[in-house]
C-alpha cells in the first residue's frame, strides 16, 4: 500500500555554527488592531479547523489553523468593523466591533446540518454512495487536458513566530480525470521568500515537494489512501446529514480507519453533491490512533540525534464547477510537530502550512511540458527561489503578509494571476 502520495515531506538540516538569512520583506508601517482567538464547535467543543474569518466589506481575512486558532489584523482606519466567521456545516457568526474586545476570544459555531428524510434518502449505504460517486467521476470532472495557473504559499512557524514564508506562481498541466496513464505536472513560474532564521535556531525545518504535493492532494484524480477501490474496506463510513455549500446540497459522509489497520490512515468528511454525486470538497487528517507512527512516513531527512513527533496533519481540498465540469480549486495542508534533540535541552513546536488557490483555467493553449521541467517530490521551494525571482513581477505587491489569507493575497495580485501566455511571465 502506498502512503507517501498524500504527504508534505519535510527535511531538517542542522547548522553547526548557526545560521542567519536576511529577510526579503520589510515591516508594514500601517497601524493594525489584532484580533485573535479560537473557534470551537458549540456542541462538541472541538476545534473548527480551516474556518474562514473575513472582515466584512473587504477582501481581508484569514483561516483558523488545525487547533481552531486564528489571528486577524484589522487596519485601525477601518470604522466599526464587523467580522464574519464561516465554515461548512455551521451557521455564520457575525462579530461587531464591541465583540472584538479581549486579548483572546473563544468563539463557538452552531452546527447546521439538515436532517436526512425519507424523501431525500432511503436506507442509503454510505459506502455504496461513495462508489457511485467514484463511478460518476467521468461524467462530473473534466475529460480534457487543462492548464491551471495557481498561487502557492508555504510557511514554517516555530510556536507563533514565522521563520520562513515562500510564495510562488505555478503553472500546472492538469491531465484528464479519467486519464489513468496521464499524470499532472506543475512548474514554478515566479517565486520569492522571506527567511528570518536566527542564530539560536540550530535546526531548520524545510518543506520538500510542496507544489508537487498540492496537485497530488487532488484525491479525485489521485485517490491513493483515501478512495482507491482496494482501500475503501479499510474505513468505516457514516452519513451525517446534508449541508448547503454555495447553492448546492451535499451529503456529509464521515469516515475513519478501522481499528485493526496498523498503518496511519485518515479520519475526515467528504461532501458529495446530492444532484450529481460530485465530490465538492473533503477535509481529513491522520487518525489520532495512529499519529504516533506518522513520522516514519513523513520525515525524509533529519540529523541522527533529533527526535520528531508528528502531532497533527490536516488537509482540505475543494473543487469548483464551471459549465457542469468540476475541477480542483483549493488545497491546504497543515502539519504540527514536536522536535527534540537527544541529550540536550531542546524541545520546540513547529508548524508547516502549504496552500494553493487555482486562479485561472485555460482549456485552449495546452503545454504538456517535460517531467524534467516539473516540480518534483524532492524539490525544496525555499532553496530554489533565486532561480525564479523577479521583483518587477510582484510590483506594488512587494511585501509578504504571512498572516493574511491566501485568498486575500490573490485579490491583491489581481490580473497577474491570469494565464495569457508564457511570455507574460518572462
Amino acid at each position: 500500500m502506498r502512503y507517501s502520495l498524500l504527504i508534505i515531506f519535510m527535511t531538517l538540516m542542522s547548522f553547526a555554527n548557526g545560521g542567519e538569512t536576511r529577510a526579503s520583506t520589510r515591516q508594514d508601517s500601517i497601524a493594525y488592531i489584532q484580533v485573535q482567538g479560537i473557534i470551537l464547535d458549540q456542541r462538541t467543543h472541538s476545534p473548527v479547523i480551516f474556518a474562514n474569518i473575513h472582515l466584512s466589506g473587504t477582501n481581508m481575512g484569514t483561516v483558523s489553523n488545525s487547533d481552531g486558532e486564528f489571528i486577524l489584523r484589522i487596519p485601525a482606519s477601518e470604522k466599526a468593523p464587523s467580522v464574519i466567521i464561516s465554515s461548512i456545516g455551521y451557521k455564520n457568526l457575525i462579530l461587531h466591533q464591541k465583540d472584538l474586545i479581549g486579548s483572546r476570544l473563544t468563539l463557538k459555531l452552531e452546527p447546521v446540518s439538515i436532517p436526512l428524510t425519507e424523501v431525500t434518502i432511503i436506507n442509503r449505504d454510505p459506502l455504496e454512495l461513495l462508489v457511485e460517486a467514484l463511478d460518476k467521476i467521468r461524467d462530473n470532472y473534466s475529460q480534457q487536458s487543462l492548464m491551471l495557473t495557481s498561487f502557492y504559499r508555504e510557511s514554517i512557524r516555530k510556536r507563533k513566530k514565522y521563520l520562513a514564508v515562500s510564495e510562488a506562481v505555478l503553472e500546472g498541466y492538469k491531465a484528464p480525470y479519467s486519464g489513468i496513464f496521464d499524470n499532472d505536472r506543475v512548474r514554478i513560474l515566479k517565486a520569492r521568500n522571506s527567511n528570518e532564521l536566527k542564530r539560536m535556531d540550530t535546526i531548520a525545518v524545510k518543506l520538500q515537494g510542496g507544489p508537487h504535493t498540492m496537485f497530488q492532494l487532488d484525491f479525485v484524480k489521485n485517490p491513493a489512501e483515501l478512495l482507491e477501490r482496494q482501500i475503501l474496506p479499510y474505513y468505516s463510513y457514516e452519513i451525517n446529514g446534508l449541508v448547503q455549500i454555495d447553492d448546492r446540497m451535499a451529503y456529509v459522509i464521515s469516515f475513519e480507519q478501522l481499528p485493526n489497520i496498523d498503518v496511519p490512515l485518515y479520519t475526515g468528511r467528504y461532501y458529495v453533491g446530492v444532484d450529481d454525486l460530485a465530490f465538492i470538497s473533503a477535509e481529513f487528517w491522520i487518525s489520532e490512533d495512529r499519529i504516533d507512527k506518522a513520522s516514519e512516513y513523513m520525515v525524509r531527512h533529519k540529523p541522527p540525534n533529533v527526535q520528531i513527533d508528528i502531532k497533527k496533519a490536516h488537509y482540505l481540498v475543494k473543487y469548483h464547477c464551471t459549465d457542469n465540469n468540476w475541477g480542483l480549486s483549493y488545497v491546504r495542508s497543515e502539519i504540527s510537530m514536536v522536535i527534540r534533540r537527544e541529550k540536550k535541552y531542546f524541545r520546540s513546536n513547529y508548524t508547516t502550512t502549504a496552500e494553493m488557490v487555482v486562479t485561472d483555467v485555460d482549456s485552449l493553449d495546452i503545454t504538456k511540458y517535460k517531467f524534467s521541467e516539473s516540480a518534483g517530490t524532492r524539490d525544496i521551494l525555499s532553496d530554489q527561489v533565486n532561480s525564479f525571482e523577479d521583483p518587477d513581477f510582484w510590483g506594488d505587491y512587494n511585501i509578504i503578509h504571512p498572516e493574511e489569507s491566501i485568498q486575500t493575497a490573490v485579490e491583491r495580485m489581481g490580473r497577474k494571476l491570469k494565464r495569457k501566455s508564457e511570455e507574460k511571465y518572462q
